[in-house]
């Protein structure tokens, strides 16, 4: 069995850099970074497909019956019924978490009702992201006094700034630096690997607190059933330090982007200067599903098994793989691209069902929840992909 190599600290840092531009960090003169602590908090309350889609038919029914003259000209496009069936058929997903449910399934509103919060109250995404936190800090054995480095990495912040990672940081009473990330879980893992690993942070927490629904257009048939709302943590420190029953450490990282805008929101705040609707469907979730499956699912297969050829290891020296969980199609077609075979759910559990799309936590709920069960030595990759594109992943072998 092939495997990365191992830590000597005093030698070159080592890169590896395949045809694509696509570069695999293998730690040579840098600590052995381990991954000590993961942490999920889901919402009490959940939508599931059959709530979702009694919801928007109603809607659908409505809409075609008040525009059915312009339908019948031809100059305004019929909204299609859906079903539990289509959603669980196309995705995978049965339900989905929501922070606030109220609202969602109400056909005059159609989407989630938050209340505003005062400057000096905790904010929505905060509290999600210090639930997650303190769990992961307990599973790592890390109070607020041993972590100097916060990074949330979310697809959406609700504020420009602050900074939500300083409000947690604030909130979890951590000295040192914070930052948020507007991208997929594994790159926020890369910035707090290199930081951990040259010696820049003693021990870094990265958080997901994605809250998403707020940004779903659920009278859009082929993407209402898409997201749901959850958050994870992570605390990566140096393997002198960690003293968790369950630790990994990272014995390679790798991140490629590619430029799409198949997968988009336009919401910003040049909406305010170009006069244009903040609140417009281009403002929310967009993309072009079949483009988006086409062009990513390729080029997250090459990315990981150039990860594995630039670690020097075979995919069958993997023993699982901790996907990002946007598409059971998806995760199904990278793999068999991979394994030349279907994968089972040990190999690469799937959480769709339960959570739906969680963009940037997905991975790590897959992680939180199927992580403890390996033995000393095995191997596991941790990989998220989408919008951008951007891919990111890690390699991970249990202590």
């Amino acid at each position: 069995m092939k495997s990365a190599s191992p830590v000597d600290r005093g030698s070159e840092n080592e890169a590896a850099q395949d045809s694509r531009g696509q570069t695999a960090t293998k730690e040579k003169s840098m600590g052995m970074v381990v991954i000590s602590g993961s942490g999920l908090w889901k919402p009490e309350e959940f939508v599931t497909n059959k709530e979702l889609v009694s919801s928007y038919n109603e809607f659908a029914s409505r809409f075609n019956a008040q525009n059915a003259d312009a339908i019948a000209a031809g100059t305004l496009a019929e909204k299609p019924q859906s079903s539990s069936d289509f959603i669980v058929k196309a995705s995978g997903i049965r339900q989905r978490y929501t922070y606030r449910k109220e609202g969602i399934l109400d056909v005059e509103r159609m989407r989630p009702l938050l209340s505003v919060r005062a400057d000096d109250e905790l904010s929505h995404q905060a509290e999600i992201a210090v639930h997650a936190a303190r769990e992961a800090m307990e599973m790592a054995g890390r109070t607020a006094k041993g972590i100097d480095m916060v990074i949330v990495s979310c697809a959406y912040t609700e504020r420009a700034y602050p900074a939500i990672a300083i409000e947690v940081q604030q909130a979890l009473g951590i000295e040192g630096f914070g930052f948020d990330m507007l991208v997929a879980c594994s790159f926020a893992l890369h910035r707090a690997h290199d930081a951990v690993a040259v010696g820049s942070a003693r021990c870094a927490l990265v958080i997901n607190p994605e809250l998403i629904t707020p940004q779903v257009n659920f009278k859009d048939r082929d993407s209402h059933f898409i997201f749901g709302d959850v958050s994870t943590a992570m605390i990566l420190e140096l393997a002198d330090t960690c003293t968790a029953p369950h630790s990994y450490e990272i014995l390679a990282t790798q991140a490629v982007t590619q430029y799409s805008s198949n997968v988009r929101s336009n919401f910003g705040h040049l909406s305010f200067a170009s006069d244009s609707d903040p609140f417009a469907d281009d403002k929310l979730f967009c993309q072009d599903g079949r483009k988006v499956f086409r062009e990513v699912c390729p080029l997250t297969s090459e990315h990981l098994a150039a990860l594995l050829r630039n670690s020097g290891m075979d995919v069958s020296d993997v023993r699982r793989w901790w996907l990002h969980q946007a598409n059971i199609h998806m995760n199904q077609l990278i793999m068999r691209r991979l394994l030349g075979r279907e994968p089972n759910f040990d190999e690469a559990p799937i959480v769709l069902d339960e959570f739906a799309n969680t963009a940037s936590a997905g991975s790590v709920i897959v992680f939180h929840l199927y992580h403890e069960d390996l033995m000393a030595g095995d191997t596991g990759v941790i990989c998220s992909f989408g919008a951008g594109y951007s891919v990111g992943s890690l390699i991970v072998r249990k202590r």
